[in-house]
């Protein structure tokens, strides 16, 4: 898994590649946790090149979308989902929870 995050005005982009399982949620856990420890709590994830997701990772983000989302700070929003991973998020009855967007450029506007 590798991810890298960048800094806008507004919002922090993380891109998430590869697998992200019960080894590496971790990792994406330290990823998400820098940025929210700097105060900074919009958040888009670019899930572009994501190949897998665990209940491991899923609970990463549906933990930072609850810290972000605490006392109306901000808010962790998904784009780029691959068709695999959408259905992921379907089935365990997620694509309610967070806001989707089908390119990055659209769901950094959407702040």
């Amino acid at each position: 898994m590798e991810i890298t995050t960048r800094q806008l005005k507004r919002v922090d982009v993380v891109t998430v590649s590869g697998r992200v399982d019960s080894a590496a949620a971790p990792r994406l856990e330290e990823a998400l946790k820098a940025i929210v420890d700097a105060n900074r709590f919009r958040i888009c994830l670019d899930l572009k090149d994501l190949e897998y997701i665990s209940s491991a990772g899923i609970k990463v983000l549906i933990s930072f979308l609850k810290t972000c989302k605490r006392w109306n700070r901000g808010d962790l929003r998904l784009a780029n989902m691959s068709p695999y991973i959408t259905e992921v998020f379907d089935l365990a009855g997620l694509t309610s929870l967070f806001q989707l967007y089908p390119s990055i450029v659209d769901a950094v506007g959407s702040f």
